[in-house]
């Protein structure tokens, strides 16, 4: 519960990158010592959502710009070789585990997107298992992990499932151009809508720290001041 509920904080936005997790006083407001937080943060800490300074304790992570843009574009290369291949090689049980990923939509709540957010990462995972390749998914696992934050700003939960539906569609009939363009086509609207929102929020709720320039979707832009976003 401690390791959900602190996740969830983390991803919607209710606790900031940079904001220190003090042990003691998580630990009061959940009723245990400190364990069980100390746990919950280690386990956290492995997703890329807490970091570990020792002597100075955890805090959210924090990402800059660069660093984000880098990774949207690694989740493209990831994504495409996944369906292409899995296009190939998916079988029938594999397509209606994808079938059964998700829950429906419940709304627009916290608990609700950290749902949606967890179905999401296990739709793109179940599709680069089917590629045959356990590292490939394994990798991409993990990028999911440490983009889920910004994943949530997109706010699809609404019509991930209906757009889900169509990748599986292109690969129940194995046509690996059409799978490879409706992946596309997700990635890349994903990766702007993302982009936008940090810049759009650059003052308040992100602290990203960029060194001399801005990455947008449009590529390198010159900015005032440091950009602010969870990552």
């Amino acid at each position: 519960m401690i390791y959900k509920d602190l996740r969830r904080s983390i991803i919607v936005g209710h606790r900031k990158p940079g904001e220190r997790l003090d042990l003691d006083v998580l630990a009061k407001g959940y009723g245990t010592s400190v364990t069980p937080v100390r746990d919950a943060l280690q386990m956290i800490s492995q997703e890329g959502l807490v970091t570990i300074k020792p002597r100075s304790g955890y805090f959210v992570t924090r990402v800059t710009l660069k660093q984000l843009d880098d990774m949207l574009k690694l989740r493209e290369i990831l994504e495409l070789a996944s369906v292409e291949l899995a296009s190939e090689k998916i079988t029938e049980e594999q397509l209606d585990q994808l079938e059964h990923v998700h829950a429906g939509y419940t709304g627009e709540d916290d608990e609700s997107y950290d749902r949606y957010m967890d179905e999401n990462r296990h739709f793109h995972y179940l599709i680069a298992q089917s590629s045959g390749n356990q590292e490939l998914a394994e990798t991409l696992g993990r990028l999911h992990d440490r983009l889920v934050r910004f994943m949530v700003m997109c706010r699809v939960g609404a019509t991930l499932e209906s757009r889900h539906a169509l990748i599986i569609e292109a690969l129940r009939k194995g046509d690996a151009t059409v799978a490879r363009q409706v992946m596309l086509n997700e990635v890349d609207e994903t990766r702007e809508t993302i982009l936008e929102g940090v810049i759009q929020e650059s003052g308040s709720s992100w602290h990203l720290k960029v060194p001399d320039k801005k990455i947008t979707m449009f590529g390198e832009k010159a900015l005032p001041g440091d950009v602010i976003c969870p990552g």
